[in-house]
């Protein structure tokens, strides 16, 4: 049953806690290629621990925490690290290069990376040692960058050791140096509606905006997101799309913590991959962009693997050809597949489609509004609301609406 009061005044923690609580021995986060497996207790004591561990170096509450990084298994554990010490997680694009870092940490006044070797053929250590060569000759903890003088650490997520940069296993080590009464407290200071995640994107207009969204914003989107496919602690989520855009950590992440729903996470998406996932963990949903799934049906493989368990999942962030969405929907077992629409700003979702829409409604439409927001057609001219089947600009508003630009007030205002 949909919870009685639509919003939530609850802080990402608050959520994970209730979940681990309900369900602590079912499974939490699942990778199938490297028998990776955690319960939600097992989640969550590593979630604490990694807390501590970047309380114990000194990450204050309202601190950026940027993260370079593909979908390890990490990536989720320092969302909700971060979210529960009152940091600010900075999602970074995985295919970001050196200019797009140089601004993006500068923009953002970053004040903490956490960063993998790299992606693709793009080198991400070297990247960093080349913009923040105090790296390599300057005291850990002690960082002094010239052009950066708000970056305080930077941490490795890996075995390797590298000059300047704390690893991970040295950030958990350091856990026991911070009390229990000292991260309790911290908690306590929290507010749902402290910013707790920064998107950088650049809509149609000049340089990337940082997106401020709070707890408040996320954990109800997310909420109504999985409330919409009927998510409960029996399903199982097959998550192949990135966790730095909104479809991985709200309408994948925080609509799977706060059911209870197992998520099945794949570090890179490749089709293979995602169709064995499915098939061994008994994945109930499904989530990708319209190539994703065309190229999952027109694998020439597709035919050896069982869909069976599928019920449901989204398929968004481009228009979805309808031939594809009833593919999905007959061979893939996805009946109750959904539709997601909306941008960063609106956290993301502004519409959905619904379980027992019709078949038009599911394929050729974006759904209805999400309960708690509304959405409009306006003239762009006169602000006047359009007159049905007329071309206008989506006007929305509700609890889902970012906190601002980051250190951008005229954009903001705009």
């Amino acid at each position: 049953m949909p919870r009685e009061n639509p919003t939530r005044e609850a802080t990402l923690g608050q959520l994970l806690d209730e979940t681990v609580a309900k369900w602590p021995n079912r499974d939490a986060v699942v990778y199938v290629d490297r028998e990776f497996r955690l319960s939600w207790r097992q989640f969550s004591d590593l979630v604490d621990e990694v807390a501590l561990g970047l309380m114990a170096l000194g990450v204050k509450k309202g601190e950026k925490v940027g993260i370079w990084a593909n979908n390890v298994p990490y990536w989720v554990v320092l969302m909700f690290a971060t979210a529960k010490i009152g940091a600010v997680l900075l999602t970074v694009n995985t295919h970001y290069r050196r200019a797009e870092i140089e601004y993006l940490l500068s923009q953002s006044d970053c004040e903490n990376l956490v960063l993998i070797d790299g992606f693709r053929d793009i080198d991400y250590v070297g990247t960093i040692y080349d913009l923040v060569p105090e790296l390599k000759t300057q005291e850990r903890g002690r960082l002094k960058s010239e052009k950066f003088p708000h970056l305080k650490r930077v941490i490795f997520l890996g075995i390797e050791k590298h000059r300047g940069m704390y690893s991970m296993s040295e950030v958990q080590a350091l856990s026991v140096m911070t009390g229990p009464e000292e991260y309790e407290a911290r908690q306590k200071s929290l507010s749902p509606h402290d910013v707790v995640n920064m998107q950088y994107t650049s809509g149609t207009t000049g340089f990337p905006k940082g997106v401020q969204l709070t707890h408040f914003n996320i954990g109800n989107n997310g909420y109504w997101i999985g409330e919409n496919q009927k998510f409960t602690e029996l399903d199982r989520l097959c998550l192949t799309v990135p966790l730095f855009h909104c479809f991985g950590c709200v309408l994948g992440v925080l609509a799977a913590v706060s059911h209870g729903t197992a998520m099945v996470i794949l570090e890179n998406f490749e089709p293979v991959l995602a169709m064995t996932s499915v098939e061994e963990e008994k994945c109930t949903a499904i989530y990708g962009v319209p190539t994703m799934f065309i190229s999952m049906l027109e694998h020439k493989l597709f035919k050896r693997f069982d869909f069976s368990s599928l019920r449901t999942g989204i398929m968004a962030g481009s228009p979805c050809p309808i031939e594809f969405m009833k593919r999905a929907m007959n061979e893939m077992s996805m009946r109750e597949i959904t539709i997601c629409y909306g941008l960063t700003e609106g956290s993301p979702v502004m519409t959905q489609t619904r379980i027992g829409d019709s078949l038009r409604q599911m394929t050729e439409t974006v759904g209805r509004a999400m309960p708690e927001i509304e959405v409009c057609i306006k003239d762009p001219e006169t602000g006047q609301e359009s007159p049905r089947d007329t071309v206008g600009e989506i006007c929305c508003r509700g609890y889902n609406v970012m906190k601002g630009y980051y250190n951008n007030p005229e954009a903001t205002a705009k």
